[in-house]
C-alpha cells in the first residue's frame, strides 16, 4: 500500500478526526505527524502545553486542524478533561500514547513513581478506551490504537513494573478487538522494541541499538484494522523472532541480561 493509499484509507474508515495522547514527544508525536500528512485533524494531549502549541503551529502548515488539551493523564481530572475537550468533535480514532517506564531493581524504586506509571499505563488507557470505544461502537466505525511493548509478553527484570504494565495493555487490546471489532471499531496493540526517544532519558536507559518512532507509527497504521498486534520496525521483528523459540521463563532470564546492560544506574 502505498502513501495515498494508507492516508485515503485513514480518511474514510476512522474519520476526520484522531486523539493522539503523549503527542508532544517520541511516538505520539510521530503519530500525530503521520495523521497530519493523511489530511487528519488532531487533538494533541499531553502535559506541556507550550510544546503542543508548537507541534500545533507545524502540523498547521499540512493544512489540518490541531486542537491541543494540556492534560496530566495520571489524574482523573486530566483523563476528564480529554473526554470533555472531545464532545463536540466527530472523532474516529485514538491513539493512547502517552505513557513512561522506570528501570532497575522495582524494590530500589521509588513507590509513588511506580504508581503514577500505573495510573498513565493503565488506568488512563483503560479510561480512554472505555470512553472512545463506547462512541465509536454508536457510530459503528473507528479505531483504537493502544501502546503495547515487546516486553509485554514475558516478565522483565530491571523494568518489572513497566512489562507489567505493558501486559496489561496487551492484554487489554486482545479482548478489546474481539468485542468490538463485529461492531466496526478496529482495534490494534502496537508493541516496538526499543525506540528512540525520550522515554529512554526519563526511564534512565542507554540503548545501542534502537528503532524509530516513524517507524512505529507507519507500521502500526498500515496494520490498524488487519492485525490484532503488530510489532513495527525491522528492530522489533529481529527481537521478537531471537526470543520466540524460547519458554517464558527463558525469555525473561534472557532480558534480563539485556535489561542489566541497558540500565546506567547501579542496582
Amino acid at each position: 500500500m502505498n502513501q495515498t493509499e494508507l492516508h485515503r484509507r485513514l480518511r474514510e474508515q476512522y474519520g476526520p478526526w484522531a486523539v493522539v495522547t503523549g503527542a508532544s514527544d517520541g511516538i505520539g508525536r510521530a503519530f500525530a505527524r503521520a495523521l497530519a500528512e493523511a489530511g487528519v485533524h488532531l487533538v494533541l494531549v499531553a502535559r506541556r502545553e507550550v510544546a503542543l502549541q508548537s507541534l500545533a503551529a507545524e502540523l498547521s502548515g499540512l493544512g489540518g486542524e490541531a486542537r491541543v488539551i494540556a492534560a496530566d493523564l495520571s489524574s482523573d481530572a486530566g483523563v476528564r478533561r480529554v473526554v470533555e475537550g472531545t464532545a463536540d468533535l466527530p472523532v474516529g480514532l485514538l491513539v493512547a500514547a502517552a505513557g513512561f517506564g522506570t528501570s532497575g531493581n522495582f524494590l530500589a524504586g521509588d513507590l509513588d513513581e511506580e504508581l503514577t506509571m500505573i495510573d498513565v499505563n493503565c488506568r488512563a488507557v483503560a479510561a480512554l478506551a472505555h470512553h472512545f470505544g463506547r462512541r465509536f461502537e454508536a457510530q459503528n466505525r473507528g479505531g483504537l490504537v493502544l501502546l503495547s511493548s515487546l516486553l509485554a509478553f514475558q516478565g522483565v527484570p530491571r523494568a518489572a513494573n513497566y512489562a507489567a504494565t505493558k501486559a496489561y495493555v496487551q492484554s487489554l487490546a486482545e479482548g478489546l478487538r474481539v468485542e468490538l471489532g463485529p461492531r466496526g471499531v478496529a482495534v490494534i496493540a502496537s508493541a516496538p522494541g526499543p525506540i528512540s526517544s525520550g522515554f529512554a532519558t526519563r526511564a534512565r536507559m542507554k540503548m545501542s541499538m534502537a528503532g524509530t518512532a516513524s517507524e512505529v507509527a507507519d507500521g502500526t497504521l498500515r496494520a490498524l484494522g488487519k492485525m490484532g498486534t503488530v510489532r513495527p520496525g525491522f528492530l522489533s521483528k529481529l527481537l521478537e523472532w531471537s526470543l520466540a523459540t524460547l519458554p517464558r521463563w527463558g525469555r525473561t532470564r534472557v532480558l534480563a541480561k539485556v535489561m542489566a546492560g541497558m540500565t546506567r544506574h547501579p542496582t
